[in-house]
């Protein structure tokens, strides 16, 4: 991926995020379809590819489970690409989150900084300019949607401030009201176990916090699967 995504936050000054070429994880494999079964599209970072797979293994032979062939990245990366990871097939249920790079500090080398060194990749109303116009487009497939809150921020996270995630989650959800959005909140999921959950001092999970992801995911999709019993 050669494409640069520059978020302009202030005058003379800006932040590059630019997605890293090398990126590889089994979650980004497009696996094969049963054409008998709904279709089903993650759309995340790499807290999604993670747990992506746990999903995949849940909703086995219920669901067909892709998911976008990169790190989803930020909300304006997302804007630039959504039309292309939705392609021409009919979707199900789209699951999908922004957060942790739209939050984090870079430099103008694409670096992760302190905040006094540099920006965060969008401002909270950025952040909802772009969080507004990727569900106009999402909502224009007709799925099911529901979007997953930004999981926490842990104290010493690269690029990142503890507590942030917060008020992106405030941000988002007002948002997702607006536009009707159904909300699942990975946050109060893992919050309460985050020391044997994630890893310390990075944004990142466990196999264990992963499991639990998935299992939650999976859990709301299949609420939202056609022809799924609700009560």
């Amino acid at each position: 991926m050669t494409a640069a995504l520059i978020a302009p936050l202030a005058a003379q000054h800006v932040a590059v995020d630019v997605p890293t070429a090398d990126e590889t994880d089994p979650a980004l494999v497009q696996v094969p379809e049963d054409p008998h079964l709904p279709r089903v599209l993650i759309m995340g970072d790499s807290i999604s590819l993670g747990y992506t797979w746990e999903v995949r293994k849940l909703l086995a032979g219920k669901a067909n489970v892709q998911h976008p062939d990169v790190n989803c990245w930020s909300t304006a990366f997302g804007l630039k690409h959504v039309k292309q990871w939705l392609g021409h097939k009919h979707w199900d249920v789209i699951y999908f989150n922004f957060g942790l790079h739209d939050l984090k500090y870079l430099n103008d080398k694409s670096e992760y900084v302190t905040p006094d060194k540099g920006l965060q990749v969008s401002s909270i109303n950025q952040y909802q300019a772009n969080l507004r116009k990727i569900i106009a487009t999402l909502q224009s497939t007709g799925a099911k949607l529901i979007f997953a809150t930004t999981t926490p921020v842990p104290s010493g996270a690269n690029g990142r401030v503890q507590g942030d995630e917060t008020r992106y989650n405030t941000a988002a959800t007002e948002v997702m009201k607006e536009m009707g959005v159904e909300i699942d909140d990975f946050w109060s999921v893992v919050n309460p176990s985050l020391t044997t959950l994630q890893q310390p001092q990075n944004v990142h999970f466990t196999a264990e916090g992963y499991r639990v992801l998935g299992v939650e995911a999976a859990s709301r999709i299949a609420h939202d699967l056609p022809g799924a019993n609700r009560p």
